[in-house]
């Protein structure tokens, strides 16, 4: 008999726009690939999206497939049974690993899928072995994931490493949370594209290269454009930049006297700009970390293994909890 952490699994990444999964083999390679559209405004129609990725890539692995890891973006419960909540996503309260199992007939792990993205550079990528590792995604916002000795931690209510919605600015920008204040608010990729317009609307020469892209119309601004620019030299993109660097630093170094991590891997859309983010963001952690000149700090690394990260976490969770007896 074949042992199960021999065999493939199937990743399962569930986006605001796409379903997207991988046949991922023990060693984090992903062999074969397929999505489908997300339709978002229904659970039925999604879970069928889901069900017909895990049918077109098991088609041609019979007998190979130990079981199905799926990784979304929202709250999950502690066991992965119940999504609590999906922003883009209509999940509220839904089972959906009761409803999948019943569809698939394979064993599950659900669950967040920043969570299986830190796994997933824990086990192959830019955190490979450490004791006690950070992941944060920075994207539209700012999820992340914990492992620690060996083990994904996903909290008493299963929401750890939701550090998006730390309160870092008192009376700040209004959070999608429904707080004011929260670190993604600052930096995020939303947050460059609003820091973004509101320099273009107070000061438009300052913002003159930036305004050209977009035929001067200050609020059509988004992160991907500073971005752009900063690519190609644009000094006040590049200090937009740096700003969001230096606010991520500082949230590393509030983490860091908290949960003393060894590393703190950066993932998600903003983390494709490398060192004009970390840069910025390892100097603010140096001035900023609690009781610094007399402790380390943690390591600020990009990851790894960019978009395919939560398919391949997904994969080895339900991998690893196949041959623990506890899918």
């Amino acid at each position: 008999m074949t042992a199960p952490g021999s065999l493939a699994a199937l990743g399962i990444d569930i986006g605001g726009t796409k379903v997207a999964g991988g046949v991922v083999t023990p060693d984090g390679t992903i062999t074969a690939t397929a999505r489908r559209a997300t339709p978002g405004k229904s659970v039925s129609a999604t879970e069928d999206a889901i069900a017909a990725v895990v049918e077109e890539l098991a088609a041609g692995h019979d007998g190979e497939i130990v079981g199905v890891g799926i990784g979304a973006a929202g709250w999950f419960d502690r066991t992965g049974d119940t999504v609590l909540f999906s922003p883009h996503l209509a999940w509220r309260h839904a089972s959906l690993r009761k409803d999948l199992e019943s569809r698939l007939q394979r064993p599950l792990w659900v669950g967040n899928d920043a969570d299986a993205a830190a796994w997933a550079e824990y086990r192959y990528g830019a955190a490979r072995g450490a004791d006690l590792a950070l992941m944060i995604t920075l994207g539209t916002g700012i999820g992340g994931g914990i492992v620690m000795d060996g083990r994904l931690q996903r909290g008493s209510h299963g929401v750890a490493g939701e550090w998006g919605h730390m309160r870092v600015v008192p009376d700040g920008r209004l959070c999608a949370c429904g707080n004011r204040g929260c670190w993604e608010q600052y930096a995020s990729g939303t947050a460059l594209g609003q820091t973004a317009r509101e320099v273009a609307s107070t000061s438009p020469a300052a913002a003159a290269m930036l305004l050209e892209r977009v035929d001067g119309e200050a609020q059509r601004l988004t992160g991907e454009d500073v971005a752009r620019a900063a690519y190609d030299g644009d000094p006040l993109a590049l200090e937009l930049l740096a700003g969001v660097g230096e606010w991520l630093g500082q949230g590393i170094a509030d983490l860091s006297a908290v949960l003393d991590p060894e590393v703190v891997v950066i993932g998600g859309g903003v983390s494709v700009l490398g060192e004009m983010v970390l840069a910025p963001a390892r100097d603010r952690l140096e001035r900023a970390l609690p009781g610094r000149g007399f402790r380390p700090g943690p390591r600020i690394v990009a990851a790894e293994l960019g978009a395919q990260a939560g398919i391949v976490g997904a994969a080895d969770l339900v991998r690893r909890d196949v041959a623990e007896g506890t899918a």
